[in-house]
This record gives C-alpha cells, structure tokens and sequence, in this order.
C-alpha cells in the first residue's frame, strides 16, 4: 500500500496552492518554486511527480490521480473546484479541514498515550510493593514469631507468583508494547483501530461528536467547491460510511432534504446538528452564505471536542492518582497495621 502525506502536510500544501493561485502564479510554476524548498524526501518525490504531470498540459486534478499519495476525497475535491471555477476556494477549505484532522489526531493520541503510560506507571509501583517490600516485611514479622495478615499474605503470594512467571508476562508485554508501537507508527493499523471504535461507538458520546465534526468539515469543504447541497451531504456522508450509526443519521438527512426540507432542518432533525448550529446555518443559508456559516460551526465544533477531549484527559489523570494511593495505602495499612499492635504490645 501506498505511503500517505501526513494532514499536516496536505493542509500546508493545500493553502500554500491557494496563496499562489492568489498571487496570480500559475500552478506549475508554483510547484516549481514549492519543490526547490522541499526537504522531506517523500514531499520531493511527490512534488515532482505532480510537476511532471503539470507540465504535460493536464489540470491540477489529473495531476494527482496517478499520485497514490494524495487522499481520493481531496482529489475529488480539487476536480469539482475546477470544474465550479473556485479552485481556491476550495483549497483553502481543504487546507482547513485537514488541519482540523490534524488536531484531533494529536488530541486522540495524546488522549491514549498520557493515561496508558500513567496507568503503566500505576501497576509497576504496586508491583514492586508486592514483589519486593512485602517479602521485607514478613522476614521482620516471621523474626518477631508471627506473621502478616491473611490480605498481605495473599498479596505476598500472587507476588511470588508473580516473581516466578515473570518471563512469561514479560513476552506477553512486549508483545503488547510492540502491537502498541505498530499502532503508533503505521497509519493503516491506526486507521483500522479508530474504525473500529468508529463502527461500535461511532454515534455515541464524544465518538458521535467526532464525527458529527468530520461530517462538517467535509460539507464545509464540498460547499465550498460550489457542489449543490444534496451532492455535498452524499460525499461527507461517505466519509463516515464505515460508522453504522452516524450512517443512518446521514441517510436520514438525504431523506429530509429529497422531502423538502432546508440543509439546516434536516441536519437537526436528523442529530447531526444542534439547535444553535442549526439555527446559524439557516441565517447563513438565508443571506447566501450557507459555506461561510458551515465554516465557522465546523470550527466551533473542532475547539468543542478539542475541549471535551482535554477534558476526559483532565479527569483521567487525578482518578489513576487516586487509584493508585488508595491501592498502596491499602497494602501499607495491611502491615502496618499489625506492627504497631505487636509493638504496643511488647511496650
């Protein structure tokens, strides 16, 4: 499978396009001057490709179909700009919708990672209480002619369990830790990995909302093209066709609009949009600028998830912190507990 450009860098390219196109520069020339710049191999390799078809007379669009690192849907995008005459336009849009995929993807990430490596941190501490210290102190009570509590004991002997298999949970986690690091740095197990939480969570909670916000963004991007409404719902709508339940609401939409009904209504009535998006689509709608207003709700929508995601982050964190205290006070307790009585006693 073909290596694919980072969003980062499709959103760079994307509005650097669209800033030469204002300039007046014409799009070859332009990738000229873009690919005397470029560092990154790959970026030259594509950059190149992409001149070489430019300069065979083709549009910008057939440029970049031979280039299987460039996303069919942005592709797509650039074809029916041409076609409308508002190539950058939707350029621009583009530039901004794949920054927008951009941050929610260092916010997943970040979302993942930080608790994953605190909960990491969490069992190791708890681990070391019980194979290392707890064996500690039952040599000082067994010296003193008794012994732990029955808690401690238990623990004491799933640590010496612990202790003896240690090899093998120690295979079995790296073989979780390298599934782990495959999925951080190849883009299709990543890919397959939110599909499927996409598939059984994707209308749900804030996996309903992240895809609420890509729905958005694509629309932003397809009515900027000057794609007519009904076309443009289609297109977002295949954008989120591998999540079952953002696809029913999507289907409902395209049957409100076939019904009659205005973009703004059937979003709501459909669940994509609430009240307040929807109502400023339909004033947007009304003074003709339905893809200014679909703008400005897909960036209130990104910093609104954005947020709940920090958010969920923000709560995780003090939660693992507490957890974790109350597990080692629980067994510090279990044998300290017992050593102060013995010491009272022998007082």
């Amino acid at each position: 499978m073909a290596k694919k450009l980072t969003n980062n860098y499709l959103s760079s390219m994307c509005l650097e396009m669209h800033m030469l196109l204002n300039a007046g520069i014409a799009i070859p020339t332009g990738i000229d001057m873009m690919l005397a710049d470029e560092k990154d191999k790959d970026g030259q390799l594509v950059l190149q490709s992409l001149l070489d078809g430019l300069q065979g007379g083709v549009p910008l669009s057939e440029a970049m179909k031979p280039i299987a690192y460039f996303p069919p849907y942005m592709v797509s995008m650039i074809e029916i700009g041409e076609r409308t005459g508002r190539l950058s336009e939707t350029l621009k849009a583009l530039s901004e919708h794949y920054e927008r995929q951009e941050r929610l993807s260092i916010s997943i990430r970040n979302a993942t990672v930080y608790p994953a490596i605190l909960l990491g941190i969490m069992v190791v501490v708890v681990l070391i209480l019980i194979v290392q210290v707890l064996p500690i102190f039952n040599e000082v009570f067994a010296r003193m002619g008794t012994q732990m509590s029955p808690f401690a004991l238990r623990l004491m002997q799933f640590g010496n369990w612990f202790r003896g298999a240690a090899v093998v949970i120690a295979i079995v986690f790296g073989i979780v830790f390298f599934l782990a690091f495959l999925a951080w740095v190849i883009p299709g197990i990543r890919s397959a990995i939110v599909g499927f939480f996409k598939r059984h969570f994707g209308e749900k909670g804030i996996f309903g909302r992240i895809s609420s916000l890509q729905f958005v963004s694509s629309m932003t991007t397809a009515l900027s093209t000057g794609l007519n409404i009904e076309d443009s719902v289609d297109m977002a709508s295949a954008l989120n066709a591998d999540s079952p339940g953002f696809a029913v609401k999507a289907s409902r939409c395209q049957e409100f609009l076939r019904d009659g009904k205005s973009l703004s209504e059937a979003l709501k009535e459909s669940g994509i949009l609430g009240s307040r998006d929807s109502r400023m689509l339909s004033l947007g709608d009304q003074a003709g600028m339905a893809d200014n207003a679909m703008s400005e709700i897909a960036r209130r929508s990104d910093t609104s998830v954005q947020d709940e995601i920090a958010h969920v982050v923000s709560r995780i964190e003090p939660t693992l912190v507490i957890i974790t205290s109350v597990i080692v006070g629980i067994i510090l307790l279990s044998v300290m507990l017992p050593m102060m009585g013995i010491m009272t006693s022998i007082g």
